[in-house]
């Protein structure tokens, strides 16, 4: 194997096996990646995870606005249910 994969090798079983969440690594690691922040629960544990075909347009309209927005998208869509337009 030789190139751009050098770096990056595929991972083997015995890789996976010694694998460790990021909240188990050490301090010192973990303030190498300060964007890197563990999932807290839900706020509405409510939410079920769905996938669902959208128009790009409806996608890039959203997104447009930032972080946030499948939130935005949850938001609109239950004042549509609230609003009975849909």
């Amino acid at each position: 194997m030789s190139g751009e994969h050098d770096e990056n090798p595929e991972w083997t079983e015995d890789d996976f096996a010694r694998a460790q969440p990021a909240s188990e690594l050490p301090p010192e690691v973990l303030a190498a990646f300060p964007r890197t922040r563990a999932r807290g629960p839900q706020r509405a544990p409510t939410k079920r995870a769905v996938s669902l075909r959208l128009s790009r347009e409806v996608v890039d309209h959203f997104k447009a606005a930032g972080p946030g927005w499948q939130t935005r998208i949850d938001e609109v869509l239950k004042k549509a249910i609230a609003s009975k337009s849909v």
